[in-house]
């Protein structure tokens, strides 16, 4: 019972997820979802800014700490580390839906592009970062990234296994593909309001300190990741080159 209740915990949590996911990019586009990003400015911009920050500040936190080895070893005594990764999951879904449903737009356009081909590109550039982000997840491993292969190999009796250090193609590219993408889709889109611009600059500040975070907890587990850091560029292809090595990789969960 206790394998079935754990799975059905992981299942759900990635369908929460994926449902947030689906939402994000429509309400990061402006299409489709009830309430955008740049919905109609509710109440003085002074207060909706605050709102905006502190909501922001609130993911931050949650992604952020809740991914810090030591917060993990706490978590796990509390819950089974089988279940781990989707309580992540499911914290992460629930910081974005709180977001999407007390977001305050604050009105005022900085650029808006009318030249077809410049919004037809801008468009393309938001559908590539999306696409970017989704793919590289399946290019390291989805399911364990969002905690279904540990539900699985639990409810099938299997024990758990860590990942490889592996170098999926993207990842001999750019060391971490999947904030590129985010910067695309955050970035891309023909009429910047001042709203945007905002949670554009916020949401860039924190994906350079998280990065930082991050690298230093890898480079503390994987001893191979300080010749991987120093061989493959952070974010821009071939903004640094070295010497090549048979044995460097990235994370599979970075």
């Amino acid at each position: 019972m206790s394998r079935i209740l754990a799975f059905l915990y992981g299942v759900v949590s990635y369908a929460i997820f994926f449902a947030t996911f689906l939402y994000a990019i429509g309400f990061v586009g402006n299409f489709v979802v009830p309430k955008s990003m740049d919905s109609p400015a509710e109440g003085p911009w002074q207060v909706a800014l605050a709102i905006n920050a502190g909501l922001l500040a609130l993911f931050a936190l949650q992604h952020s700490i809740m991914a810090r080895p030591a917060f993990k070893r706490v978590l796990t005594r509390v819950v089974s580390p089988v279940i781990e990764r989707s309580t992540y999951v499911l914290a992460s879904s629930l910081a974005l839906i709180v977001l999407f449903w007390q977001w305050r737009p604050l009105g005022g356009v900085v650029w808006s592009v009318e030249n077809d081909i410049g919004v037809a590109l801008l468009y393309a550039g938001f559908a590539f970062g999306w696409g970017l982000v989704l793919v590289t997840t399946f290019v390291i491993n989805h399911f364990d990234l969002f905690g279904l292969r540990q539900v699985w190999r639990h409810l099938r009796g299997e024990p758990q296994q860590g990942l490889k250090f592996v170098t999926p193609v993207l990842y001999r590219i750019v060391r971490h593909p999947l904030y590129v993408g985010w910067f695309f889709a955050f970035w891309c889109t023909p009429t910047m309001t001042v709203t945007h611009l905002f949670f554009a600059i916020m949401t860039t500040a924190y994906i350079l300190i998280a990065i930082q975070l991050e690298e230093r907890d890898l480079m503390h587990e994987l001893p191979e990741y300080a010749e991987y850091r120093r061989r493959v560029p952070m974010l821009i292809p071939f903004l640094r080159r070295g010497a090549s090595s048979s044995r460097t990789g990235a994370p599979a969960r970075t």
